[in-house]
């Protein structure tokens, strides 16, 4: 699940946060999610930087975060992004 906000009237950088509670799993597994979610968001921060004005990104893991693979993850990133963007 992905919450995005942007102010239009300040310019900047896209942040990005993320949360993981520990629904997800033990420490070890939240820390792989948090991983994993990091370099996919990477990815996608291109097309996040065309924003007007200053975003912020939260990015939350839901606990079938731990069991999905890198593809799933990813492409579960990319839709969820899609949604939120403004095209």
């Amino acid at each position: 699940m992905v919450h995005l906000w942007v102010d239009p009237d300040v310019t900047g950088p896209v942040r990005v946060g993320f949360t993981v509670s520990k629904a997800v799993g033990n420490a070890a597994t939240r820390n792989r999610v948090k991983r994993r979610l990091r370099h996919l968001t990477r990815e996608h921060l291109p097309s996040l930087e065309e924003l007007p004005g200053r975003a912020a990104l939260v990015v939350r893991a839901l606990p079938a975060a731990a069991e999905a693979s890198y593809a799933a993850l990813g492409d579960d990133l990319g839709r969820t992004l899609e949604r939120v963007s403004p095209s």
